[in-house]
């Protein structure tokens, strides 16, 4: 049997995702869904056409019943923030689309894993894992995945090193506030802070490492691309062909994405990211690193913040 993915919106990130997943072999079945299904029959006329040079692959348009049976849904549904609008109306008018998504695609998949991507995401996966009656261990949002990649794509571009070498992560809410617990960074396996007096003599000359401009850069960077071009779409289709190889693959991995808490670090009953084992069989749990107690208080912050906005919601 091949492997079928959903994707739900054919916005901006919808349909690069789907495009993304289309240029890989990690499914042999794509649907995409949207309220406007001439943008959505649009988007694959154009994605299919290009399939040409590679392996055959079916993607189709269609209605939640063509959702059947898929391993993966990717949901991506949702307005972006209008001049003027505050915060939480923005919250509001996501929520409600999700609502209104939800019983519609889980009664056709019921089996699948679910991923997050509208924002807020960490809003959402709670209010989807609140509302959808599938099981915590299939939803995950991809929360600071693509947070965790720009602080570590800015780390590889500083020490000129391989981002693979880079271990640093960001965690708590997508958004504001979150933080970087940077007792537990390590560049090649050792501490960030020591990393400079271990660097070989030919890379000497390496500026010290910006904590704060680190933290504002990876807090800002959509805001900025937003600022430029619009929307931000190609580095968060290719989170979300990771996280799909994660689910897909044969072992379990490692990733920061937001789902639901339950005790760790002291924090329940809120989705936030912190480091979360991901595999085929979805979710299994955190897994708890010794941050300081200046860090934890960080992340309880986080939690607050999403707690304070969730409060303010009708669920």
């Amino acid at each position: 049997m091949g492997v079928k993915i959903t994707v739900i919106g054919a916005g901006n990130v919808g349909a690069t995702v789907a495009y993304t997943l289309s240029n890989t072999n990690l499914a042999s079945e794509i649907v995409v869904i949207d309220i406007n299904r001439d943008k959505a029959d649009g988007e694959v006329m154009d994605i299919m056409q290009g399939t040409a040079f590679r392996g055959p692959i079916t993607i189709t348009s269609g209605g939640y019943e063509d959702a059947v049976d898929s391993d993966i849904v990717v949901i991506t549904s949702g307005v972006g923030r209008k001049p003027g609008q505050s915060r939480i109306d923005l919250v509001r008018t996501n929520v409600a689309i999700l609502k209104d998504i939800t019983p519609q695609i889980v009664k056709y998949a019921p089996k699948a894993k679910y991923l997050i991507v509208s924002n807020p995401i960490d809003i959402l996966t709670y209010v989807f894992t609140k509302i959808s009656g599938i099981p915590e261990e299939q939803i995950i949002g991809s929360g600071t995945l693509l947070d965790t990649a720009r602080l570590r794509s800015l780390m590889s571009d500083h020490y000129q090193v391989n981002q693979r070498n880079c271990h640093a992560f960001v965690f708590g809410e997508h958004g504001d506030s979150s933080f970087v617990p940077w007792s537990v960074a390590k560049v090649s396996g050792v501490p960030l802070h020591l990393y400079a007096e271990q660097m070989p003599e030919a890379m000497l000359n390496v500026e010290p490492w910006d904590y704060d401009y680190a933290e504002k850069y990876v807090r800002t960077s959509g805001g900025e691309i937003i600022k430029r071009k619009g929307a931000t779409f190609y580095a968060i289709a290719e989170a979300v062909k990771d996280l799909c190889k994660t689910l897909l693959s044969a072992y379990d991995s490692v990733k920061c994405v937001s789902t639901m808490m339950h005790g760790e670090y002291g924090i329940d009953d809120v989705c936030l990211s912190c480091l979360t084992v991901l595999g085929p069989d979805g979710c299994k749990g955190k897994i708890k690193l010794e941050l300081t107690d200046e860090e934890v208080v960080k992340l309880h912050h986080s939690a607050n913040v999403l707690k304070d906005v969730i409060a303010q919601l009708d669920i």
